[in-house]
């Protein structure tokens, strides 16, 4: 077989090995993506009230806890059922006919919304995986020292620690604030400088804390960053990573404008995207201090097969730390669509809404003499989350009374715990109204 009949059979003219191998020709089973025409026909974005009927979830309760897992919003919902009917009527033709343009794609959408180039965006099934794949991966020496906080989730924790036990290097710990509440972009700043030292290779932290709902602020830590690294050599520099699943879906800001290396986070929280799937963003100058960890497929295969050249221009950071295997490809495919709709709302509409929720529920709290609110009043310090406790009551006990109204809340998964909201795009003022009355039943 010619060389170019062979690329023509597998598809690796697109720049894209297959694992299934040569596929005899089919009917293809094509699946539009959906037009802005037929997408704006449904819903006009520009309206809260229509945002909200985009979603099945049940009106005869207040959702104070989607940023969990987050209901599909219809135009996803919609294409995770096309690409579902179409592996289901033929899986193999369908997998064959999309897999080279569906990833390319997705990351297209991401890197839209990020103000990112695509080609520095890796596929993954969760924030934690992209945690683990990011700080399992990184380049470390022995004696070298990894810089985190106790305010992060067990899964960045974790994979620091598994990270440091196999290659030597050290895990230190420094609190960027004692009360939460009283949290202060110098102190974080001054906090994290007086915890660097001349063995730091990497800072992990976690841009809106779960535990407390604290905002980092990364651009004035980044900032920081920058004179420490001006004086180091690159191997040495100080790589700035950050878990961003919070902030993400929240915040009206490109990824450049954070000034870290590396972005973690899944898109089945505030981007409202298929249940399993996530990404990895890295800087260009970041990539090289990362070693996959699992094996990609992609280009990658088709250079090993001997089809494409070692230096093919289609392999990037993206596609070789996208790990391979089969995945949930009817979710993986339909990530785009959750960015789109996102787009459609427009990120700074969503921003000031979140915001607008938060603040409102927060001066409430904060004026209850039988509440203590742990989340920072300050928009700059805090995004969705907000973390209080109630007088005489567990956190699980106020969880429980507000279910009780048919409120669903949720208290935080750490050692310390503490009651939570989380109002989002999908309530309204009645509904945040409607919390604070039951939380004030309490007193």
């Amino acid at each position: 077989m010619r060389r170019r009949d062979f690329l023509r059979r597998t598809g690796l003219l697109a720049g894209t090995a297959p694992a299934l191998g040569a596929l005899a020709p089919a009917v293809r089973h094509e699946q539009p993506r959906t037009s802005d025409h037929e997408r704006h026909r449904t819903f006009d974005p520009m309206s809260w009230s229509d945002v909200r009927d985009q979603f099945a979830l049940t009106r005869s309760r207040i959702h104070m806890a989607s940023f969990l897992l987050a209901s599909h919003p219809r135009p996803v919902a919609k294409a995770i059922e096309r690409h579902r009917k179409g592996f289901d009527e033929d899986p193999a033709t369908y997998w064959h006919d999309h897999f080279q343009t569906a990833e390319p794609g997705v990351r297209e959408a991401i890197g839209t919304y990020l103000d990112a180039d695509p080609a520095h965006i890796a596929l993954t099934d969760s924030t934690t995986m992209g945690l683990g794949l990011v700080y399992g991966g990184l380049d470390l020496k022995p004696g070298q020292e990894i810089l985190t906080t106790p305010h992060g989730h067990w899964s960045t924790l974790e994979s620091l620690n598994l990270r440091a036990e196999r290659s030597g290097a050290k895990v230190n710990t420094v609190a960027l604030y004692d009360d939460p509440a009283e949290t202060s972009v110098d102190m974080v700043v001054s906090r994290m400088r007086s915890a660097i030292t001349d063995r730091t290779r990497v800072i992990a932290v976690t841009w809106v804390h779960s535990s407390t709902g604290v905002k980092l602020p990364l651009s004035d830590m980044a900032d920081a960053l920058a004179d420490i690294n001006a004086n180091r050599e690159k191997e040495d520099r100080v790589l700035f990573c950050v878990d961003g699943v919070h902030g993400l879906g929240i915040e009206d800001v490109m990824v450049g404008e954070l000034g870290c290396d590396f972005f973690m986070a899944g898109t089945h929280k505030w981007m409202f995207g298929p249940r399993g799937t996530g990404f990895i963003w890295g800087h260009p100058d970041a990539w090289d201090a990362l070693n996959p960890i699992i094996p990609t497929f992609g280009p990658s295969v088709g250079v090993w097969i001997g089809a494409l050249p070692p230096d093919t221009p289609h392999i990037t950071p993206g596609t070789v730390h996208t790990p391979g295997g089969f995945h949930s490809f009817d979710h993986r495919w339909a990530v785009g669509e959750a960015f789109q709709f996102h787009m459609d709302i427009r990120k700074g509409r969503v921003q000031r809404r979140i915001h607008e929720m938060n603040t409102r529920a927060k001066e409430a709290l904060s004026s209850m003499p039988h509440v203590r609110l742990y989340t920072p009043l300050s928009e700059s310090l805090s995004a969705g989350i907000i973390c209080f406790d109630v007088d005489q009551h567990a956190p699980s006990d106020v969880v429980a009374h507000l279910r009780n109204r048919d409120i669903i809340a949720s208290t935080t998964p750490y050692r310390e715990s503490y009651a939570r909201l989380a109002p989002g795009v999908l309530n309204n003022e009645g509904e945040v109204d409607r919390t604070i009355e039951a939380i004030t039943e309490l007193s």
